[in-house]
């Protein structure tokens, strides 16, 4: 009984520490749009400086599951819970990636006339947030309602994706001159879209520990 409470306690470990990541990967989108929305180098600066603190985390959280898996041999529900926790991890860092990403966009842009509120960025930028928020709980209290509910949010990232390209393409078209910014905010509006897919793969391993069954929310 001893043992099989340790191993709980271990699991919950590996839980908490994926929220942790999770929390510095939220942080770390809000503080990038934050930079781009008021052209702000320094904190653009700083979300790729502290982008070290998530790559730290993910390989505390793979080295820990690993030892997990080699002490004591989990089964079933207990190996998917390790293995989701993996798969959730590289998904958190790829997140904090694009976070990294966007910081780096408002670097080239500089200091300029912002075209950004002709965008719908703002908008995928709140969405991606909540969906990681949804992501993350749904793991931790393995409600698969959550989880469903992150491809449906998704599916508006999907819409303002479309609808900002044609935006941004458009006015590349007719302004020539902006060629810097839109290309910068082109990329930012695929980086967004990504974030999004990569938080629907979360959801999807969530629900894997949940139903111990594989799902696919992107069909």
């Amino acid at each position: 009984m001893v043992i099989r409470e340790n191993f709980e306690n271990n699991l919950n470990e590996l839980k908490r520490k994926i929220n942790e990541m999770g929390k510095l990967s939220i942080d770390a989108l809000e503080k990038a749009y934050n930079a781009l929305e008021t052209q702000d180098v320094e904190i653009a600066l700083k979300v790729i400086e502290e982008d070290t603190d998530v790559d730290n985390l993910e390989n505390e959280i793979n080295q820990f599951a690993i030892w997990l898996m080699a002490k004591e041999q989990p089964v079933a529900r207990d190996l998917r819970v390790i293995i989701g926790v993996l798969k959730i991890s590289s998904g958190i860092e790829r997140i904090a990636d694009f976070a990294v990403n966007i910081a780096k966009a408002t670097i080239k842009i500089g200091k300029t006339n912002s075209l950004l509120q002709t965008t719908h960025l703002e908008q995928m930028k709140e969405l991606s947030i909540l969906m990681l928020q949804k992501a993350l709980q749904s793991f931790s209290e393995e409600d698969i309602v959550l989880a469903k509910e992150v491809s449906e949010l998704e599916d508006k990232v999907d819409q303002y994706n479309v609808e900002t390209y044609k935006i941004l393409t458009t006015y590349l078209s007719e302004h020539p001159e902006e060629t810097n910014q839109l290309v910068q905010l082109l990329f930012v509006n695929r980086y967004l879209e990504r974030t999004a897919d990569h938080i629907t793969n979360i959801a999807e391993s969530a629900a894997y520990l949940i139903k111990g069954q594989i799902y696919d929310f992107n069909q």
